[in-house]
């Protein structure tokens, strides 16, 4: 979805702020591997996918841990570096060419501020996003692999056709073997 149908539809902003925020946000076709942003880095950017799959990740003892998946129609941005004015740890990458639309926090920053159903989206949606990732923490804590591998495929079936089996190996905490084996017993079932 364009990001203009998207703050129309989906948010019900009025026509003249779709218009100006449509204007502020850069448009960019981007390759796949392409790097949002990466670790240590300072990015005030916020991102909307249009098209396009990124996956955000760290880097821990030599490998890379896949955090999160992020499909079309969805913000994408550095908490740590917007709101915490810190170094973030996580890098995020495209794992397919992609359309994305972008602003630097700073010019958007006003419209939250003056925009009322714009600063509660922005609240609803960080607080879905902690939703999420409790869900997900309790998930690798307390559930098996193969409980999150089906629940993954649940809620994103399209992900096994989008995303390299390492990275969702990663994503659910378990080794690619593990992964291959829970793929083989469903396949049987």
């Amino acid at each position: 979805m364009k990001l203009r149908l998207y703050l129309q539809n989906e948010i019900g902003l009025m026509p003249e702020t779709v218009m100006a925020l449509d204007e502020l946000f850069a448009y960019k076709e981007l390759p796949k591997n392409h790097m949002l942003c990466s670790s240590g880095g300072r990015s005030k950017d916020v991102f909307f996918i249009e098209e396009g799959l990124v996956r955000s990740f760290y880097h821990k003892d030599g490998k890379d841990i896949t955090d999160f998946f992020y499909k079309e129609n969805t913000f994408f941005l550095s908490v740590e570096n917007i709101f915490l004015n810190r170094e973030d740890h996580y890098n995020g990458e495209l794992l397919e060419k992609s359309k994305i639309r972008m602003i630097n926090y700073n010019l958007l920053e006003p419209f939250l501020d003056n925009v009322q159903k714009l600063n509660y989206f922005m609240r609803h949606t960080m607080a879905y996003h902690i939703k999420l990732l409790n869900d997900r923490l309790y998930d690798i804590q307390f559930q098996s692999a193969e409980y999150r591998y089906q629940k993954l495929m649940e809620n994103s079936p399209d992900l096994i056709l989008r995303a390299s089996l390492g990275n969702i190996a990663s994503y659910l905490g378990i080794t690619q073997q593990t992964l291959s084996v829970i793929r083989a017993g469903q396949k049987r079932k």
